[in-house]
């Protein structure tokens, strides 16, 4: 067969294969910053810097919340990296909620960029212990 079909029309490639598609950094740290928080377990993300500058961020006026806090992703053409801080709730088994994590954020990211995940390295920077919940919710007691 020729390069024209039988109705007189050139043949067209795959419009897949017709340009490029480029996915930045920042788009696939905030697919794996929404992935890492569904698994359960997981209490918060960041260590204690970020996630005091992403409170931060979060009580401004017209900032939404900070998906990307504690998440860096470094994209290639095909393939990409993940690093996470996440930390876990007491009582959890680190080592499950980490690899419940890294299932769930390989997943996110593969199915919705279609990029190959090579790793996902997760550092667990704190364990929330339910009496730190408690001490927050109380309000300051003031001294007149």
């Amino acid at each position: 067969m020729t390069d024209v079909e039988e109705r007189g029309r050139p043949r067209m490639s795959d419009p897949g294969s017709r340009g490029r598609t480029t996915i930045a950094d920042g788009v696939v740290a905030k697919i794996a910053g929404m992935a890492a928080r569904e698994v359960p377990g997981v209490h918060a993300m960041g260590g204690g810097l970020a996630r005091g500058m992403g409170v931060m961020r979060e009580r401004m006026p017209g900032a939404g919340r900070a998906v990307t806090t504690g998440v860096k992703a470094e994209v290639g053409e095909k393939q990409t990296a993940i690093d996470l801080e996440i930390i876990v709730v007491y009582g959890e088994a680190i080592t499950d909620v980490a690899g419940n994590v890294r299932e769930n954020v390989i997943s996110a990211i593969e199915r919705m960029t279609g990029l190959e995940v090579v790793e996902v390295n997760i550092a667990v920077t704190d364990v929330k212990l339910p009496e730190e919940e408690e001490e927050q919710e109380q309000p300051e007691r003031r001294v007149a």
